[in-house]
């Protein structure tokens, strides 16, 4: 089994804030000067210029170093299926190609991320259950 580098402390906290901004849609009334209760507080789930779900997430993943930052694109391949866990090493490697001042934007604009970080990390026997069970 290969070793992370990066905690899965900080790969659940990034798996989380990615899930909350996997869920947001455009605005559709950016506008508005309605009540959010008058809503339905649909607002919460449309992201805009005003939206700190985005720049959270942004902002956690530029916080890695370079080596979570791999192990961090890696466990996304791997989820998705591009990479299985014998090529680990292949799938680090790969990071190269996208850098370290891209990986935060490239990993945002992932459809699902939070989807391929949580099979990736299952594939480390590491689980959402068993984080929040801790935490």
């Amino acid at each position: 089994m290969p070793e992370l580098t990066l905690s899965p402390d900080s790969a659940f906290a990034i798996l989380l804030k990615a899930r909350q901004y996997d869920v947001k849609v455009e605005q559709t009334d950016p506008d508005s000067g309605s009540n959010p209760s008058d809503d339905g507080s649909v607002d919460a789930l449309e992201f805009g210029p005003e939206d700190d779900t985005r720049h959270e997430l942004v902002s956690a993943i530029s916080d890695l170093n370079d080596d979570e930052q791999r192990d961090l694109i890696a466990l996304i391949w791997l989820g998705r299926g591009d990479f299985s866990l014998a090529e680990w090493s292949e799938a680090r490697q790969g990071w190269g190609d996208i850098g370290r001042s891209r990986t935060p934007r490239y990993v945002a604009e992932i459809p699902l991320v939070s989807d391929f970080l949580e099979e990736g990390l299952s594939m480390f026997d590491l689980t959402v259950a068993d984080y929040l069970d801790a935490n």
